[in-house]
């Protein structure tokens, strides 16, 4: 044994030689349950533990992740990162969806056709298909009179003619030219606030939107006036009704010159001429015709400011 080992104690005695004391000099041993030194063989063969009397401990594997290239030892996981970024970026966007579509069904939904009959939706359908053949027939007549305008020989012929139905045309609009065609007699009775001259107006501008060409209107005496653009409706005393300064009484029959389905159908829509008249306790009545007489003749109007443009 060296030298070292000899000066600080420690290493095995050497054989023949008392085995010195754990404990400071002259001390025994501090453990209670330490063995003797005497008793103790410093040479003492150690057995060997076999194999069968170890236990192996198992640990638990843990996956480890493959690190990215390039990535840091101890940076968060670059997926885990995309992950919660992705959610997040699908929760807002759900949110802004649910938004739009409740946003685009409170403004485009109306209360009034929520709440309307089918029959009157079909009503009302029907009126707006019959409006557009109307103005599609309008578009061929005055496509083909252009044609015939520009035909050379024909030409002059086609303009007179054109100029002639013109005319025919804006004397019936201007009240100067009596009128025949098929149509509806609409007749209005009840009291003053339920037949009033609102309701009548009310009555001849849904008319007009219906297709109505030539209207008249008359009272119980027969007194009649010509319904054009520039007509006006005052009441009158005791449940009369002005028009154009001529006094008319109850109750009041418009003739006018039309399409009857389309304008029955205008005149009975939720909410209009029909339904008013009846909830102030009036009544209103139309019947078809096939020939409908508006006979009553308009003054032709003066013009003072207005000048054609040449």
């Amino acid at each position: 044994m060296s030298e070292e080992h000899r000066e600080t104690g420690t290493g095995w005695p050497r054989p023949g030689e008392p085995a010195r004391p754990s404990g400071p000099a002259g001390e025994p041993d501090p453990r209670p349950d330490a063995p003797d030194p005497d008793e103790l063989s410093p040479l003492a063969p150690v057995e060997p533990v076999p194999d069968e009397a170890v236990e192996p401990v198992e640990r638990e594997a843990v996956p480890e992740s493959e690190p990215e290239p390039g990535a840091v030892a101890g940076a968060p996981s670059v997926a885990r990162r995309f992950s919660s970024a992705g959610a997040m970026i699908a929760v807002l966007l759900a949110l802004l969806g649910f938004t739009l579509v409740v946003q685009f069904k409170t403004t485009s939904t109306d209360p009034t056709l929520a709440a309307t009959r089918e029959e009157d939706l079909v009503r009302i359908s029907s009126d707006l298909d019959s409006r557009e053949r109307r103005l599609r027939q309008e578009i061929e007549l005055l496509e083909e009179s252009q044609r015939q305008l520009r035909s050379g020989e024909q030409g002059r012929q086609a303009a007179l003619e054109e100029a002639t139905r013109r005319a025919d045309e804006l004397g019936i609009l201007a009240g100067t030219l009596p009128a025949v065609g098929p149509g509806l007699e609409v007749r209005f009775s009840g009291p003053a606030k339920a037949v009033s001259s609102s309701g009548i107006l009310d009555a001849v501008q849904e008319l007009r939107g219906a297709g109505a060409e030539a209207m008249q209107i008359q009272g119980a005496d027969g007194t009649a006036a010509r319904i054009i653009a520039s007509t006006y409706f005052v009441d009158g005393p005791d449940g009369a009704l002005v028009v154009d300064g001529r006094r008319l009484t109850g109750p009041f029959t418009i003739m006018v010159i039309g399409d009857p389905a389309t304008m029955r159908t205008a005149l009975n829509i939720p909410g209009g001429v029909v339904a008013s008249v009846r909830d102030g306790g009036g009544n209103v009545t139309s019947e078809d015709r096939e020939v409908v007489e508006v006979s009553q003749l308009h003054a032709p109007i003066k013009l003072d400011h207005a000048r054609p443009v040449s």
